[in-house]
């Protein structure tokens, strides 16, 4: 297939993924901020913090196992907007994911969960364990930068070396600009991952798009035979 030029289909997939555009929340005050400020995307080894004092931003897994493996060479603290829950890798002996789809709980995921709901963190114990030994603590997510750290939500200043942004990814979808499939956030139209805007287009891979592993391979694999389903029918229709 040639770039630059105009196709035709029956149907178009797009296979999506979160993981290439970094989430960088905005925060008063960073462009003044002189330390280090670092997505987790590249982030690549503890040792360059070594001795300094650093903040980890986020409470996934993805923040408390980058926390864990800087806890034995820098002073290092966990800021979150929610408390953090811990949920058992594998409960009565079965993975995760094998129980909420025997109980039949991953078909109704929560986009939104209230502010004090705690992050649902998964873990064997291990990480657990290696933030306790480790003394990392957690606070909740600081207000502000200032030109040589940060001040806490309780007004409390302190100076720190570095913060790094484990804050996730968003998705975008330049090559659908202009199509009609977007909405004003750039999010596309959907149901159950079938564009409700333009026919014949259905998603794949998006977070929550069907359920709570819609952007894993275990959920894709299933959205996509949903959705191949439903474009026959919509283009036999």
């Amino acid at each position: 297939m040639q770039s630059g030029g105009q196709h035709r289909a029956r149907y178009a997939w797009r296979a999506e993924t979160r993981y290439g555009t970094p989430f960088v929340p905005d925060v008063p005050g960073q462009a003044d901020f002189g330390g280090r400020v670092l997505h987790a995307a590249g982030y690549r080894s503890p040792d360059a913090f070594a001795g300094q004092r650093v903040v980890v931003v986020g409470g996934g897994n993805s923040a408390i196992q980058i926390a864990a493996e800087l806890g034995p060479l820098a002073d290092t603290t966990l800021a979150t907007r929610r408390p953090i829950g811990w949920t058992p890798r594998h409960p009565l002996g079965r993975d995760l994911h094998w129980w909420l789809k025997h109980a039949r709980l991953d078909i109704a995921p929560i986009r939104r969960l209230p502010a004090k709901v705690p992050v649902s963190v998964i873990d064997d114990g291990h990480y657990r364990t290696a933030l306790d030994q480790r003394r990392v603590d957690r606070r909740d997510m600081f207000s502000r930068f200032t030109a040589d750290g940060l001040v806490w939500a309780d007004g409390t200043k302190e100076e720190v070396d570095a913060v790094l942004l484990a804050t996730g990814y968003r998705l975008t979808l330049p090559c659908l600009t202009g199509a009609g499939a977007l909405d004003t956030n750039s999010t596309p139209l959907h149901q159950g991952g079938l564009s409700t805007a333009v026919p014949g287009l259905g998603f794949v891979g998006m977070e929550f798009q069907r359920s709570f592993s819609s952007k894993t391979l275990r959920g894709a694999g299933r959205d996509a035979g949903h959705v191949l389903k439903r474009l026959r029918t919509a283009v036999a229709g």
